[in-house]
């Protein structure tokens, strides 16, 4: 069975590609000599994740070298979830708890999409996907796009693959997946 961190090789050099072709993101370029951070706070369709981020005290993690791959939830994605619930989890008395949730959308690697794609065939289907947070995802393909299922069978698509950062990779997602309940 082949990881995250068996396709380090072959994302870094699918990682030149995407340095000529790095797509907009909420209406922002993005740098590949940005962090994540550095290229999220520019993204109109971000800034709910980008609060998030600061209130559960990982933009030092997450300006750091990495590398990282991070499935990132759109504005979009978030307004999915009740006000009441959000507000919630943005309190200092919850922080841990959506750092949890956070870092549920952060692997310890920098993968492509095509690296991605790539595990999921090797694996028959269906890639489990280790995250920083302890959470496993399900990495699997439905019409091209790369559908990620967390543990409470949630699932997420991959609307814009292969952001590329200085510290890792973005892979914008539409919806916000949760550890196990």
């Amino acid at each position: 069975m082949k990881t995250f961190a068996t396709f380090m090789t072959a994302a870094a050099l699918t990682a030149g590609a995407a340095l000529a072709q790095n797509p907009m993101v909420g209406g922002a370029a993005m740098f590949a000599d940005r962090t994540i951070v550095e290229n999220a706070v520019n993204s109109a369709d971000h800034e709910t994740l980008v609060a998030a981020v600061q209130t559960a005290g990982l933009v030092d993690t997450l300006n750091s070298e990495g590398p990282f791959t991070v499935f990132a939830p759109t504005d979009a994605a978030f307004d999915r979830i009740s006000d009441a619930s959000l507000n919630a989890l943005m309190q200092p008395q919850a922080r841990a708890q959506l750092q949890q949730i956070l870092t549920c959308h952060v692997v310890a690697a920098e993968a492509m999409s095509g690296a991605i794609a790539g595990m999921i065939a090797d694996d028959g289907g269906v890639h489990a996907v280790p995250t920083v947070g302890g959470c496993t995802l399900q990495a699997s393909m439905r019409g091209g796009n790369i559908i990620l299922t967390d543990e409470n069978g949630r699932e997420a698509t991959v609307t814009i693959a292969d952001v590329d950062q200085s510290n890792g990779v973005i892979h914008v997602i539409d919806r916000v997946l949760l550890p196990a309940q």
